[in-house]
């Protein structure tokens, strides 16, 4: 397990050329990978049951934190201070190899599953965009087969790969889907923190990996990345991926197995976070333009530059459309090619501003601002430095991409990549960190000892700063969500009852809500439809929407207007019979469950949500009323459950 490549290689272009250790096979890549998977998962879900068997603490206690204080500082510690360590640096290769895999997944799951310890949510609860993950988690924990979250018969829109694993995940421990996305969330984490190891050791040597590799987890953690686990992946492999990819495309005589593994790189984006793959397929381009431009100036004929970059780059593209279409086929060849996407309508304050990271605020900013000089500095001499800028340089241009594409009413969701931009420089910063200690080692020799301690110590405190701050900052609020928000029970993580009466969180009413639902309706979740604006009681069972009233989660080929026009039609009907017909004569299959809210004049209505692009809130509603004499009838069996009423459709 000997480290491969010189972090300090340069490209043909420059004028000398630095030792580099052969790149491994194809092979041995795999075995790494497939062993770094396999050991990241047991060592999470191991420290994860541990964790799990502790006293269940009440959630507002700081027990958790000082558990988290005292093992990340530990881990950090050993991470770090491995690396000088005259007994772990000679120690075998798969002993090197298994610490440190083992060591960043095993501080990846502690520093989630501990502050989640009372409480079965993962970061933000059941809130925001989190409940349509919950919800997308439940549908595929219910069946094998792809399809979208809301409406039955529909391919799915948002790439169902890690839905999908995660589905299997929550059968074989024989949870519900929201239940395993908290465990497999973390798991996720674990393993790309130890596969994010194994890539970096391809680029660079096996101590500077590790840096590389914490440096990647510890920014994952503070903007936060991991917050979306799924689209955490991509992120955290991106940049060593792309230096492989820099280096096929550069060297005529290298290897070309890696460019299978960036294509399968931009296939798991087009299975698990669609942007990504689009965005990653601009970079190798903007790559592989470069790249032909450098060996045409170094006197390559422009034919035979053409010609090698295009075959190297159709390699990429071959590979990920096969594993693109895996998930893709269903929804391209069900119609939705060329259908609008109401999703990139989505226009937030962080999408109108450049990211601007490296500003000297602290020290993440410092990092991120050290690692875009070195950079600059570095360019002609690193290909690390090389492909860092160009990563940086893309987001900057998806950035304006994204602003010219107002003018024909749409986005390219700019701000998705604040926490790719942020992952780059801080990581760059890290071989900036090297490459000074490196210099200072040569000039000052005498010293070495001394040097190389004060840098590991200041290393080991900026890491645990990070990680504390984390905790105390951009992940309290998911943290906080995780921990108060309610369960299918109506009941919050505190496990003590709630006065309906002073509380104005809707989830309040999941339980009975869900209660009345299994009695009044078909008795199995996977064959009701229901009709509801009560969101937060969907995300424990696997119902079938009629209506998505949030349009921005609406898949193109559901026809949200039509479906609306259709709720708008039964609220106009004039007695039961004729609603009953409308909803059964209509084009799409009729709810067999309606949840409405109680109005303030006795009535009660449903909210339809259209999107408002480009103004600041990104839907409004407008409210449908429905008399209550048109439940009046054998045809509809009614509850009243808190301000909600229930009706089963006979």
């Amino acid at each position: 397990m000997s480290s491969t490549m010189d972090d300090t290689a340069v490209p043909p272009a420059a004028e000398t050329r630095e030792p580099r250790a052969p790149l491994p096979g194809p092979g041995r890549t795999a075995v790494e990978l497939l062993v770094a998977v396999v050991g990241a998962l047991v060592v999470s879900l191991a420290i994860q049951f541990v964790v799990g068997r502790a006293p269940n603490l009440v959630p507002d206690t700081y027990v958790p934190n000082a558990a988290l204080t005292l093992l990340g500082t530990a881990l950090v510690v050993g991470l770090l201070g491995g690396l000088v360590v005259r007994r772990v640096r000679t120690a075998p290769g798969w002993v090197r190899f298994a610490g440190a895999t083992g060591g960043l997944a095993a501080l990846s799951t502690l520093t989630l599953a501990l502050p989640l310890l009372s409480t079965r949510f993962y970061l933000g609860g059941t809130t925001g965009d989190n409940e349509f993950r919950l919800r997308y988690l439940e549908r595929m924990a219910s069946g094998a087969g792809l399809t979208d979250f809301n409406y039955e018969g529909l391919p799915p829109f948002y790439p169902a790969g890690w839905f999908w694993l995660g589905g299997r995940f929550a059968n074989l421990f024989g949870l519900q889907g929201w239940e395993a996305y908290k465990p497999f969330s973390i798991a996720t984490i674990a393993v790309v923190s130890a596969v994010t190891f194994v890539l970096w050791r391809l680029v660079v040597r096996g101590r500077t990996a590790v840096v590389a590799s914490l440096a990647t987890l510890l920014m994952g953690l503070h903007v936060p990345g991991v917050g979306e686990p799924y689209a955490w992946p991509t992120t955290a492999w991106l940049l060593p991926v792309l230096v492989l990819t820099w280096t096929c495309l550069r060297e005529r005589d290298s290897a070309r197995w890696p460019l299978v593994l960036a294509g399968v790189h931009l296939g798991v984006c087009a299975m698990t976070y669609t942007l990504h793959l689009a965005f990653g397929a601009m970079v190798v381009v903007v790559m592989a333009v470069l790249a032909g431009v450098l060996a045409v100036r170094g006197g390559v004929p422009r034919g035979e530059v053409v010609r090698g970059l295009v075959g190297r780059v159709a390699i990429v593209a071959a590979v990920s459309a096969v594993l693109m279409l895996v998930v893709w086929a269903p929804y391209l060849f069900g119609g939705g090619l060329g259908a609008k996407n109401v999703a990139a309508q989505y226009l937030p304050e962080n999408s109108v501003y450049f990211p601007t990271p490296f500003s000297p605020s602290g020290p993440i900013g410092l990092l991120c601002l050290t690692g875009l000089v070195w950079a600059v500095v570095r360019v002609r001499a690193s290909r690390i430095a090389v492909v860092a800028l160009i990563t940086v340089g893309s987001v900057y241009l998806w950035y304006v991409l994204s602003m010219l594409a107002l003018a024909f009413d749409t986005t390219l969701l700019a701000f998705r990549f604040n926490v790719t931009v942020n992952v780059t420089l801080a990581v760059t910063g890290t071989f900036a960190a090297v490459d000074t200690l490196s210099w200072a080692l040569r000039r000052w020799h005498v010293w070495r000892r001394q040097i190389t301690a004060v840098v590991v110590v200041v290393a080991i405190g900026l890491s645990v700063g990070v990680l504390q701050d984390s905790m105390r900052g951009p992940m309290s609020g998911g943290i906080e969500h995780a921990l108060t928000d309610y369960y299918d029970n109506g009941r919050t993580p505190e496990s003590r009852d709630h006065d309906p009466e002073e509380e104005e969180d809707e989830g309040i009413w999941s339980g009975r809500l869900l209660a009345a639902i299994d009695e009044l309706g078909t008795g199995v979740p996977e064959q009701e439809t229901v009709l509801s604006e009560q969101h937060h009681m969907l995300v424990f069972r696997p119902f079938w929407l009629f209506h998505d009233h949030r349009p921005h989660y609406t898949n193109p080929l559901s026809r949200h207007a039509e479906r609306a026009a259709q709720i708008d039609e039964w609220a106009e009907s004039s007695n039961p019979e004729q609603l009953y017909r409308r909803m059964h004569s209509g084009p799409f299959e009729a709810p067999t469950v309606v949840v409405l809210k109680k109005g303030e004049e006795g009535n009660y209505f449903y909210t339809v949500k259209y999107d408002t692009f480009p103004r600041k809130v990104a839907a409004l509603g407008r409210k449908v009323t429905f008399e209550p004499s048109l439940f009046d009838s054998p045809r509809f069996d009614t509850r009243e459950v808190g301000p909600y009423l229930v009706v089963a459709v006979r």
